[in-house]
């Protein structure tokens, strides 16, 4: 084992920071380099998610400043989380480690050594996780306690503040590879692996320059993605509730008969158009549960392409080729 580890940014017009993240990780890797740590065969690796800004072009640049930057350009914006696994699919077989973490510089880069060490130990999967959230809002701290608590309750069992700054190895990338859903939640995948794994703890910062790529309404839709790709609790809640109203109707009806029974009026006007409006929401949202899941259904069926390649900047194969000869 030569100890190569691949860093792979999902980037979606990070044209504003692009260079100060390149800058810092470069500076991280070559340390790492330094030490014998990391294999100098090790990469730094952007995948372009069809940004419409400048983001390409500056990946391209510092391709071409040196090897030790890799670009991978996507044919369109194909969602965070399919940008990460094509990062991921692409490197597997070249690396021994791979980092992956986003582009904002909010994630603590001098987390990378720990998760390192952590290798060393023999750990498959090193889970970056945040030691706490002083620097976010009261709104942002409740919204994201309500994310976390939701997807397990619902199912979807993840990393209590982990977002996709971790660490997989080889062995834990082949089995990843071995998942094959177009609806992906790598929160809730990478977990199901079952390898070996362990938690680095660091201090999120925040976000160099830019604007968050997650605004709430990304968030609901993402735990939405991520309960709905993962657990089918939802449906066993919807039948629990048709149980509890078909018991509650059962009621009504015997009660409704011995008021009957007794010769007394059943006024009951208020309580049947409240029911009548509480059922009617119920369906609707139990047809909408029920519909996310039958849609998901049809996208599986299609076996679409979860990514698509366009471009795949990189050296190593060049640089052998070169060292070949002057040999």
């Amino acid at each position: 084992m030569d100890n190569v580890l691949y860093l792979v940014v999902p980037c979606y017009n990070e044209q504003e920071v692009l260079s100060e993240t390149a800058n810092r990780l470069e500076t991280k890797v070559n340390s790492l380099i330094a030490t014998e740590k990391i294999s100098d065969k090790s990469r730094i690796v952007f995948v372009n998610d069809g940004s419409v800004d400048r983001t390409w072009q500056l990946i391209r640049k510092l391709h071409n400043r040196t090897p030790l930057f890799s670009g991978i350009d996507l044919s369109c914006n194909r969602g965070h989380q399919n940008a990460l696994l094509a990062g991921l699919m692409t490197v597997k077989d070249s690396a021994d480690m791979v980092i992956t973490m986003d582009a904002d510089l909010q994630d603590d880069i001098d987390a990378i050594d720990l998760m390192v060490d952590k290798f060393m130990l023999g750990i498959d999967i090193v889970y970056g996780v945040r030691n706490n959230r002083k620097k976010d809002s009261f709104f942002k701290k409740m919204t994201a306690e309500i994310f976390y608590r939701l997807m397990n309750s619902m199912g979807a069992n993840t990393i209590f503040n982990h977002a996709d700054y971790r660490l997989m190895s080889k062995r834990a990338l082949n089995g990843l590879a071995e998942f094959t859903e177009v609806n992906l939640f790598l929160r809730g995948i990478v977990p199901m692996i079952g390898y070996s794994y362990d938690t680095v703890f660091y201090e999120r910062g925040a976000r160099f320059a830019g604007e968050s790529k997650y605004p709430l309404r990304k968030m609901i839709s993402f735990a939405i993605e991520g309960i709905t790709s993962l657990s089918t609790r939802p449906i066993r809640i919807i039948t629990g509730l048709g149980i509890f109203i078909f018991l509650v109707s059962i009621g009504m009806l015997i009660y409704s008969v011995a008021r009957y029974m007794s010769g007394d009026t059943i006024v009951g006007w208020t309580t049947l158009m409240v029911s009548l409006w509480a059922i009617g929401g119920l369906i609707l949202l139990s047809l909408g549960i029920v519909g996310e899941y039958i849609g998901k259904i049809y996208m599986e069926t299609k076996k679409r392409p979860r990514f698509i390649i366009e471009e795949f900047l990189h050296k190593e194969e060049k640089e052998r080729e070169d060292n070949e000869r002057t040999k």
